[in-house]
Order: C-alpha cells, then structure tokens, then sequence
C-alpha cells in the first residue's frame, strides 16, 4: 500500500494501555511534525462523541484525535458496539446507528464490513503522513480469529508494524508478552517490532534483568518499560475504567469541596460528561449505587442511559427511586442528563420496543414531563443559549457547545420550564427548545452532552449548588479552563512516555 505509514500498537488483553499508548504517538508524532491521524476498526464502549458531521464514533479515538491536533471523525473508528442488554449490542457504522444485534448475528454480519473498515482506513491513509492504530483486547484470542476486524487482519490490511503491549502491574508479564507473540503465526511475528512494558510500580531499573529475558525469548527489543502514572488526566471509556473511578479516592479536591455524586447505573453511558468536574479542584466526584449513599451529596446526577427503561427499572426495585426523592424532597439538586433526564418526568414510554419489552414505566416524577423512545436516533453537535429565567444561577458564557444522542422526545406536561435554545444544530441554524428545569433550579436535566465542559456553565453551576448546600467551595478561584487542562494533560502524556519509550527507533522502523 501507499500512502501514510502505519504503527500498531496490540494487546496481550483488555486494559493493558493500548488506548493511552496510542494517544501518546499522536501527540509525538504531531509534535515531531508528521501529520497523524488514530484509527480503530472496530470499538466497543460506554462512552462515544459526535463529531461535527452528525457521527457517532469512540471516545479513545476522539482523544487520540485531539492529541494528535485535528477534528474527530468517524472514519477513525469506522464500527462502534454499544452495549444495550447482556447479550446484544446496539451496532453503528460510520457514525450511523444500523440496529441492535446479538453476538452472533453481529459475527454472520462482521463479513459485510471489510469493505467499510478498508474504505475508512483508505481515506484516512491518503490524507496523512501517519496512522496510529489501536487494537482490541488480546491480539491472540484464537477461537475470535476467523472473525477478526480489528487486530492482525487490521494489521495486514494496513501493512502495520505492530508493538504488543503489556500491562505488569497485573502480574504475569513474562506469560502474557512471550505467550501472545508465541501464538502468532510466523508471518504476524514478523509485523511485531517489539514489546511495550507498561504500567510499571517501582524503579525501571530493577525491571532490567526482565528486559533481558524477554529480548533473549523472543529475539526481538523491548522498546520501552513505562511507568504507572496516576497524575495524567485522560478521558476514558470502558467499564475497567468506570470501576476505578468508583474505587478510588478524588486527592486533589479543596477541603470544603461541594460532593457530586453519579449514580452508577447498570447500563450507563457517556461519563465522560463529568470529566470536567474530576479535574476540578472545588468538586470530589463520587460514583455511587447504593441508595443509602445518597444523602451524603450537594448534589446529584442521573447520567446518560444506553437503556433508559431497564435502567429506571433497576432504580425503581433498588430503592435508588425513593431515595433520589426523598433527597430531592430534603433539599438537595438533582440532575439529569439524556437517559437520567428522561428518568426525572412523569412516565417513559416505549410502544415501539425500541429498548425494552416493558412498554410504559412510571419516571421519578421530579420533572413534569413525559418522555416516548422512537426508532430514530439523534445524534448531533450543537451550540445553545441558556434561556436565563429557566434557573437561578449565572452563566458567564451567551454560546454553550455540546452534542446530541438519544432515541426519545421528551414534552413538558406541566410547569417545568424549557432550559436551553439551540441555535444551531450540525452547523446550521435551528431554534430548538431542549430541556426543562423547576423554577427553582432544584431538579432539571437536558439531552445535551458536554454541558459541564463549559467553564461558565459549570461555575455557575457549582456556585449554585455552594450557596445551597452553604459551603464556600466556589470561592474558590474559578479561573479552571477544562480546555486548557486538556490539552496540559496531552503534553505531559506525550513527554513523560517519549522518556521511556525509544521513540527515535520506532519512528525509524515505522518510516524507513
């Protein structure tokens, strides 16, 4: 093939840091002065964008976009799977929601997608000087190898030189980097220009004897041992990283800290839409499932649902319902945002079977509002205003930027008053009412993603729920801009991996 080089990096399993490492090279590559672009063929995830065409793609290649400086686009993640039950998964092809299939009607179609994942990759090749590409889970799960998409038949189809990367910190690196690259076939061996240690605790230097025994194993270089980090901020997108954020403890909040807490449900979606608030030095995010957790919060988020009805059912029989009243009833602020808002009406509605058997649920009834699930799938950027009388607090910012995805509409039944004006929807003008609130700001929600990544929102936001709760934590300077934060995070990423990864060798394997 001609066009732009290409670089893999592959796994000896899930989590391992394929996503990370990936978003390192773009920025490196950038910052070296090649023009880069990520690529994953097939993705599945909790978290996706919409880019500015209207496409629905992963989060991890949005990330890897931005740090390789250029505009997301769905054909760096040409096939995205969303979860929607145990067994099924909403399927999306460049950007396009085509329908929810179970694993194996997904495996008799992944066929038919060949053409679109090497259309994709094309377009992206003629355009650039680089391709980073990432794989999925183990590179070597043979029983999934007929069907593969996304790891050595990807590797192939773009000529890669591929680095397999494994994570140390799970114990059992010996096996996992020496067994995976000893189930490859001789011809896959040859793409493999060496291995990646990552996630390393302790001092690199004591790791030098084990660099040895996988050199002389293998026959081919360790190119780089990387330490585990901790301080390096970076969207994420799967349920590995939802179940840390839950175990761990936010360090870097200011003691009076207003408490937010997310309600962690069983089929979530999109938390990166609370990524500004970890950054945030007024804010200690919690992610919470328990209803007797609850009363220990300032305020509440309900958050985006890849099953809105499954998911209100859930809440209803855990008593997490009752418990989001009574604290609502108490004082507290609760939000909601997509699928969470939908839950606050009156009732959900499915007649279509878009979700679930169930066909009508009663909704938490802290909106009045009612909410009916359809076929076709919205899924947009937009920019709104925030139609000042709807809630009583400040926002610094006329224009708000954000995106769209969701299968339902939602109409106000009551005196719940429209929050937002969107003004103009995938580039074109529009005049859109979106959202609802109570007059006094306790309770409201909207279908807009990315709201708290304006920094005048979100400090209005938080002044709010301070003044509410009595705390002084937005006294705090609110001089945060979570766009500069991350594109702080991208160099630090792209320098503290470039000192610990032979970056100068890979680039000249890769480019010649």
């Amino acid at each position: 093939m001609c066009g732009a080089k290409s670089i893999m990096f592959l796994g000896t399993g899930s989590d391992v840091g394929k996503s990370v490492l990936a978003a390192a090279f773009c920025r490196i590559f950038r910052n070296a002065g090649y023009r880069v672009a990520p690529f994953k063929a097939q993705n599945m995830a909790l978290n996706s964008f919409i880019t500015p065409q209207g496409g629905e793609m992963g989060r991890a290649q949005v990330v890897q976009a931005e740090a390789a400086g250029i505009e997301p686009h769905v054909d760096m993640n040409p096939v995205l799977l969303k979860p929607t039950s145990q067994m099924g998964s909403q399927v999306i092809v460049l950007g396009r929601a085509i329908g929810n299939f179970s694993a194996a009607h997904y495996y008799e179609y992944k066929k038919e997608l060949v053409s679109v994942v090497r259309g994709a990759f094309e377009r992206l090749r003629d355009k650039n000087d680089l391709i980073v590409i990432e794989g999925a889970g183990s590179a070597v799960e043979l029983n999934l190898k007929a069907h593969d998409l996304v790891n050595m038949a990807m590797a192939e189809m773009a000529d890669a030189r591929c680095i397999l990367v494994g994570d140390i910190d799970r114990g059992g690196i010996f096996a996992s980097l020496l067994g995976s690259y000893s189930l490859l076939s001789g011809s896959e061996r040859e793409r493999i220009m060496g291995f990646i240690v990552n996630k390393l605790r302790g001092d690199p230097r004591l790791f030098e004897d084990g660099v040895k025994i996988l050199e002389e194993r293998s026959g081919i270089p360790v190119l780089g041992v990387v330490p585990y980090f901790q301080d390096i901020g970076l969207a994420e997108e799967d349920s590995v990283a939802l179940g840390r954020k839950m175990s761990a403890r936010r360090n870097g909040a200011a003691p009076e800290a207003l408490r937010i807490g997310i309600v962690r449900l069983p089929f979530i979606s999109n938390y990166t839409d609370f990524d500004p608030f970890e950054s945030d030095p007024r804010v200690e995010l919690v992610y919470f499932e328990k209803a007797a957790q609850v009363f220990g919060f300032d305020a509440v988020i309900i958050p985006g649902s890849k099953n809105t009805i499954e998911d209100l059912d859930a809440l209803r029989k855990t008593g997490m319902a009752d418990a989001l009243s009574a604290f609502h009833k108490s004082g507290g602020v609760v939000v909601g945002l997509c699928g969470g808002y939908q839950m606050m009406g009156g009732v959900v509605r499915d007649p279509h079977g878009v979700e679930s058997c169930i066909k009508v649920i009663p909704g938490l009834g802290l909106l009045d509002m009612e909410t009916e699930m359809y076929p076709e799938k919205t899924t947009s950027q937009v920019e709104a205003g925030l139609i000042c009388q709807s809630l009583p607090f400040p926002c610094s910012i006329e224009v708000l930027a954000g995106y769209e995805i969701h299968m339902g509409r939602s109409v106000s039944s009551g005196m719940a008053r429209p929050l937002f004006r969107i003004s103009r929807r995938d580039g074109k003008s529009a005049d859109i009412r979106d959202g609802l609130s109570r007059p006094d700001g306790s309770a409201w929600g909207t279908y807009i993603h990315g709201i708290f990544d304006n920094d005048g929102f979100r400090n209005g936001f938080l002044e709010y729920v301070a003044n509410r709760s009595g705390k002084v934590a937005c006294a705090i300077s609110d001089n945060f801009s979570f766009g500069v934060w991350k594109e702080e995070q991208y160099e630090r990423l792209a320098e503290f991996v470039g000192r610990h990864v032979d970056v100068d060798r890979i680039l000249k394997e890769v480019i010649g």
